[in-house]
C-alpha cells in the first residue's frame, strides 16, 4: 500500500512558475514508477509526465514538453514536477500516480492516486 499527498498547488500569473510535490508513504516507494496527470473543469483526466523507479528515464506530454520537468527523490520518497512557463490551459487539478512495473501514459496501469492539488493560471 502507498498513500499520496500532492502539494504545491496555487494560483500564478501565466508566465510564472511552480513546483508540485508528491511525498508517498509506505512501502517500496523506490519501486514505483511515479506519474503525474491533470483534470481541467469539464474534461477527462490527462497524462503530464512520467518517471521510471531510478529516475533515469522521464515521459511527457507534448503539450508540457521544454516546460515541465518531473523528477524524484527516492531518499526523501517524493515525486516533483516542476512547472514553467505556465499558461491559463494548465489551469487543472493536478494528482500524482504510481505504478508497478510499468511507466508511461496509461493511467490504468497506475494502481495508487493521491487526492489532487489544483493550480490556477490567471491570463
Amino acid at each position: 500500500q502507498v498513500q499520496l499527498v500532492e502539494s504545491g498547488g496555487g494560483l500564478v500569473q501565466a508566465g510564472g512558475s511552480l513546483r508540485l510535490s508528491c511525498a508517498a508513504s509506505g512501502r517500496s516507494f523506490s519501486s514505483y514508477a511515479m506519474g503525474w496527470f491533470r483534470q481541467a473543469p469539464g474534461k477527462e483526466r490527462d497524462f503530464v509526465a512520467a518517471i521510471n523507479w531510478r529516475g533515469d528515464n522521464t515521459y511527457y506530454a507534448d503539450s508540457v514538453k521544454g516546460r515541465f520537468t518531473i523528477s524524484r527523490d527516492n531518499a526523501k520518497n517524493t515525486v516533483y514536477l516542476q512547472m514553467n512557463s505556465l499558461q491559463p490551459e494548465d489551469t487543472a487539478v493536478y494528482y500524482c500516480a504510481a505504478a508497478s512495473q510499468y511507466v508511461g501514459y496509461d493511467q490504468s496501469r497506475y494502481r495508487y492516486w493521491g487526492q489532487g492539488t489544483q493550480v490556477t493560471i490567471s491570463s
